[in-house]
């Protein structure tokens, strides 16, 4: 093998990494074989610190954090529940004809260390991460933890890029309610916190899957409010064409960051949800919209509220495993893309069949 190449093009992280020559040409960071490293995400090499920042187009990190669940705790346990999860999972996207590794580094840094009921404190350990990871060049995806955390990431970018991004936010609920009880930030408020923080563009929000129930109906008032579409579950499912055509709006406004929260699936195939509602989408119909995201300047990414001890059959744990990997895949296909046609027009092996 070629020796790593020891710098990297320290730019803005997008989905789209600053060297154009293939990951198989630049001897990938990251092992093959998930035995290799059975406790990291996808077998891959670990980098727990950024200094320096590892030569690579994406960080996983694990975020064992869920001070903000009001019922249903335990996604603190889930980075450590998705990673055992990912050991099933390949390298190559039949659905995108692509093999992950061959187009993109990935590595897998480790578990913030933090305690739940630290509060702000953690949060801001969270951001702190998240900006550096930013401020490295590299594309951060995160493992949680509850909803809370895609708050604490969007903070870190925010202080990183100085703007706010567009936001993905595949869920059942807008996460947009006010206080409860005595508390003002919770796992359903944070998409509220994110606005009234200028964290996001609101032109650029668009929320799937949303079916509640609500808090009220304000929560959903609140998103149309402030400028944001929602594409409900319902619309989802009699029409995905549709709902896949809103997501490919998205991707043409700029810099996005993506937030699936897997209550966004029915109960039956993510059990282990921190916030179980029936009615849900299926996980063909949430590989679907996230497919759609290819050629979107993906500025980070999370996967939140899977609750290991609701768990036990690791369903839920297995969704997350997978929508990392639809992510990973959508990340390399763009990546594949950006580079001039005659490299890349012999690479596709598979016929892409997605909507």
């Amino acid at each position: 093998m070629k020796p790593r190449k020891k710098s990297r093009d320290k730019g803005a992280p997008s989905s789209q990494p600053a060297s154009a020559e293939p990951a198989s040409a630049r001897s990938p960071a990251q092992v093959q074989d998930p035995s290799a490293h059975p406790s990291t995400f996808f077998g891959l090499e670990r980098h727990d610190s950024l200094d320096p920042a590892p030569s690579v187009d994406v960080l996983l990190t694990g975020v064992p954090y869920d001070g903000g669940a009001l019922h249903r705790p335990g996604a603190r346990l889930a980075p450590a529940a998705v990673r055992a999860a990912t050991a099933a999972f390949g390298s190559y996207s039949d659905a995108l004809g692509i093999s992950v590794w061959d187009e993109i580094r990935a590595a897998d840094g480790g578990d913030i260390a933090l305690l739940s009921h630290e509060g702000n404190a953690a949060l801001e350990a969270i951001s702190r991460r998240a900006e550096a990871v930013v401020r490295s060049g590299v594309i951060g995806g995160y493992v949680g933890g509850d909803q809370t955390v895609t708050l604490a990431v969007l903070r870190g970018i925010q202080r990183a890029k100085l703007k706010g991004v567009g936001l993905l936010h595949i869920d059942s609920c807008t996460d947009t309610a006010g206080p409860i009880g005595s508390r003002d930030l919770h796992q359903f408020s944070v998409i509220r916190r994110a606005a009234e923080e200028g964290l996001l563009r609101s032109e650029w929000v668009l929320q799937v899957g949303i079916r509640g129930p609500h808090f009220s109906d304000q929560d959903v008032e609140y998103s149309h409010g402030k400028g944001f579409e929602i594409v409900k579950c319902d619309d989802v499912k009699w029409d995905i064409h549709s709902a896949v055509s809103q997501i490919r709006k998205i991707v043409r406004k700029g810099s996005v960051y993506v937030s699936v929260d897997v209550s966004a699936l029915d109960a039956a195939f993510a059990p282990g949800a921190g916030a179980l509602r029936p009615g849900g989408m299926n996980t063909w119909e949430l590989q679907q919209l996230i497919r759609a995201l290819v050629g979107a300047q993906i500025v980070g990414f999370d996967v939140v509220e899977v609750s290991p001890p609701y768990d036990p059959t690791a369903v839920a744990s297995l969704a997350g495993a997978s929508v990392l990997h639809e992510l990973l895949a959508v990340i390399a296909d763009t990546h594949r893309s950006a580079r001039p046609a005659p490299s890349s027009a012999g690479r596709r092996r598979g016929k892409r069949m997605s909507p």
